[in-house]
């Protein structure tokens, strides 16, 4: 897997989805969709997912996993995601991968979406950013520190390597 800044690890994946609440007929974005393995773990709920990424590889590279996993329910936008969510009208929910103008986006996704908005956040300043921005706007619910560790032979034995921490950040509407 070459396409750089992902995937994302299935235990932080697990976490984000869970606190995104996904419900059949759910209408949903993936903002910075990257390798499409949020979009497609998405799409297995939602009616309409919205996958977003401004590089041409990621949205070919989602394209073509979703392609792979039989899912056609995944629209791909290629662009800037504060440019492009207000032309996709009301959203349940939004994951939030990518930190461009995340201040921007956060504004755009709390007018939006009716459910959860999760930013996963490997930059401290990505961190700060989405919690601020989350406060700002009134809708700040948590966030979490997931570190995760997988083991690993080491002389015989078996020890754990831990692999580089995320955030996940959790808004809503009417969760000031």
């Amino acid at each position: 897997m070459g396409l750089k800044g992902g995937p994302t690890q299935d235990e932080v994946m697990a976490v984000s989805l869970a606190k995104l609440g996904i419900r059949p007929g759910d209408r949903v974005v993936d903002v910075g969709c990257g390798t499409g393995k949020i979009a497609v773990a998405l799409s297995e709920t939602a009616e309409r997912v919205y996958a977003i990424d401004r590089r041409s590889e990621a949205v070919a590279y989602a394209r073509a996993e979703a392609a792979r996993s039989g899912r056609g329910n995944i629209e791909f936008f290629e662009g800037d995601a504060a440019d492009l969510l207000s032309g996709l009208g009301r959203l349940d929910a939004a994951f939030v991968g990518g930190s461009r103008r995340l201040p921007e986006v956060l504004d755009l996704l709390a007018d939006q979406v009716r459910g959860r908005i999760v930013v996963n956040a490997v930059m401290v300043g990505t961190l700060w950013e989405a919690i601020a921005s989350m406060q700002r706007l009134g809708i700040f619910v948590e966030a979490v520190h997931l570190q995760v560790s997988r083991s690993a032979g080491i002389a015989g034995g078996v020890m754990f390597k831990p692999i580089n921490p995320v955030y996940i950040v959790v808004g809503g509407a009417g969760c000031s």
